[in-house]
């Protein structure tokens, strides 16, 4: 932390998490998880582990690379949308114990 109380920044403004590791408890606390202060050790260096992987994925240069909406560059196959069948309401609603110009009634609840 910075005498201001905020996290140092690198130079392309993301937060840099302090030199001593991370702080696994402050983190359970805001996600509201309950981690067992033996496993602490662990989640970290997994978290550490992550972030590294996270760092390599960083450093790969992808100028000129068309971002994807979906990991498959598929189109979908689809139907024409258009009109197939006619429903009849009568016959929908024939067992309806009311109805009235193909809305169902219902009794009142809320005064």
């Amino acid at each position: 932390m910075t005498k201001n109380n905020q996290t140092p920044a690198d130079e392309q403004g993301h937060a840099q998490e302090p030199s001593d590791g991370i702080d696994v408890a402050h983190l359970a606390g805001l996600a509201r998880l309950a981690i067992d202060a033996d496993k602490t050790q662990a989640v970290s260096k997994d978290l550490q582990s992550i972030i590294g992987l996270i760092d390599v994925m960083q450093s790969v240069n992808t100028e000129g690379v068309e971002p994807l909406s979906h990991a498959f560059d598929g189109t979908a196959r689809l139907r024409a949308d258009d009109v197939t069948e006619h429903p009849d309401p009568e016959q929908f609603q024939r067992n309806a114990p009311a109805t009235a110009d193909h809305y169902y009634l219902v009794p009142r609840v809320v005064e």
